[in-house]
């Protein structure tokens, strides 16, 4: 049976690499299971990153039809727990104790822009393009594609994508602020990797609770987001991580953090 993902531990990262090259990088469940793994994997220390790439030129096409036109004879229970397990994948990334990062090759489509969307840090190719193309197939967004849109983005491009399925170009994704960096082809996964080693360089408790409180930030109002950094802050001042970061920053030194 061919695999259709694998994880690769790198040391200081968890790779996961998509390989259903033959559908445009569709989702699997290898990769599903790839995932669920890299995110296991990086409750260990010494993950400092989780890494979602491709081989075969595309990032990830999102749901494979075929697999759909099955699903039409199940239930609709049966069809949503389907959904689920996207739904649970992308709550695991979202939840992972590192940052994530999407390199994106090729272009997303459907639950792919999904997928790459939550991500921490997303570097993507030259010329490349995001699609939102559920409405082709009359179907609708799912893996959490409508509240990640409608935070990244203008409510009218927004709209554009879910309902026009218009492609939006890598370029106008990184001047909108959804994309952090596009580079040339032969650069996306060297670019992701370097990223990866300066997560790796960084304080891994800082980098946690950042994560933690930027996800709550979305969700909680002003007054708590206050209370929520000023116990963060606290916190993080008294502890050693701040002793060193404070300590090479007056010492004109890099600072040394390294897992804890």
């Amino acid at each position: 049976m061919t695999v259709l993902a694998r994880l690769e531990d790198q040391g200081d990262r968890a790779v996961v690499v998509n390989m259903n090259a033959a559908r445009r990088g569709a989702l699997s469940p290898d990769l599903y299971q790839a995932i669920k793994d890299a995110i296991a994997l990086a409750q260990e220390p010494r993950i400092r990153a989780i890494l979602l790439t491709s081989e075969g030129g595309f990032f990830c096409a999102g749901g494979d039809l075929n697999v759909l036109i099955e699903r039409r004879n199940l239930t609709d229970a049966q069809r949503r727990d389907k959904v689920d397990e996207l739904h649970g994948i992308i709550r695991g990334l979202r939840a992972a104790p590192v940052p994530v990062i999407a390199a994106v090759e090729g272009g997303a489509a459907g639950a792919g822009l999904s997928l790459a969307l939550a991500a921490d840090l997303i570097v993507a190719e030259a010329g490349i393009k995001f699609t939102a193309a559920y409405v082709k197939a009359g179907l609708v967004p799912d893996g959490g594609l409508t509240a990640s849109l409608a935070r990244v983005l203008p409510r009218p491009l927004a709209m554009e994508m879910c309902l026009l399925a218009r492609p939006v170009t890598a370029e106008r994704m990184e001047a909108l602020g959804a994309v952090n960096m596009v580079v040339p082809c032969d650069q996306v996964l060297s670019t992701a990797q370097s990223l990866a080693t300066r997560l790796a360089e960084g304080p891994p408790e800082a980098q946690r609770e950042i994560r933690q409180m930027m996800a709550e930030a979305y969700e909680t109002s002003e007054a708590a987001q206050l209370d929520r950094e000023r116990n963060a802050m606290a916190r993080a001042a008294g502890g050693p991580e701040a002793g060193e970061g404070i300590a090479a920053f007056l010492e004109k030194r890099p600072p040394e953090f390294g897992a804890k």
